[in-house]
């Protein structure tokens, strides 16, 4: 009887712990919806119009953070999501972490937003693997700012992914080289209810959650439909 109670009990805190969990899912997902509509309604500081509608993917990781000193230890959780195959909106959220590297985090700020654009077939590619580095394994470059800004340059031409960071409100394109981008299996069942790996859920065209309609409600509002290609690296 001892054992019985005590199997119960075990049960009953595990299925607190993924409430809990799902909940913290939930918010997180509303944080990265936030932070992209914040961003775009600052036409001077947005990200620029152009790029944002030639992007394949978008990956938005609201609140990494930063432990220590100079050198610092850096994680944080987000979502990637990709456009329809036909072009014509977003699809399903998959969940993704991004740990270590040189993400721009000042001395003394302890939490910053980081929005990557992926911009053609090869940086997609890298998404549907399991991890992967920016600038070793996927070209990653510094993103403009501006709602009219364009990519002038070579570099941000052929990059397969361009990249942003928002600390204390200021809005800008950061270098993250060295940092590793890995699928969230845990908090992909927290979603589905089932344990996907990024690759199943971005090629399935899954039923997204409902925790995801304001994300991709958001998405929609500012680039419902893909134009145009941005020409990949060789």
């Amino acid at each position: 009887m001892r054992f019985m109670a005590l199997a119960i009990s075990v049960a009953g805190l595990c299925s607190v712990a993924w409430a809990v969990d799902k909940d913290k899912t939930s918010e997180r997902l509303d944080d990265a919806a936030d932070l992209f509509s914040e961003i775009m309604s600052a036409p001077d500081k947005s990200i620029p119009q152009d790029l944002l509608n030639k992007s394949s993917c978008i990956v938005l990781v609201p609140g990494l953070k930063k432990g220590g000193f100079v050198v610092a230890a850096k994680y944080g959780r987000g979502f990637v999501v990709c456009r329809n195959k036909s072009g014509q909106g977003w699809g399903p959220p998959a969940a993704v972490r991004i740990e270590g590297g040189s993400v721009g985090l000042q001395i003394g700020v302890s939490s910053t937003d980081l929005v990557l654009l992926v911009m053609n077939e090869r940086g997609m590619k890298k998404l549907l693997s399991s991890k992967f580095t920016l600038g070793a394994d996927a070209s990653v470059a510094g993103g403009p700012v501006g709602r009219t800004a364009s990519a002038q340059t070579d570099a941000l031409i052929t990059a397969e992914i361009l990249s942003w960071s928002r600390a204390r409100g200021a809005f800008a394109g950061v270098s993250l080289d060295g940092a590793t981008l890995r699928q969230d299996i845990d908090e992909n069942e927290h979603m589905y209810g089932q344990r996907w790996d990024n690759k199943q859920i971005l090629n399935s065209g899954a039923q997204p959650p409902a925790g995801a309609a304001k994300l991709i409600a958001a998405l929609n509002k500012y680039s419902a439909r893909k134009v145009g290609q941005v020409t990949s690296s060789n």
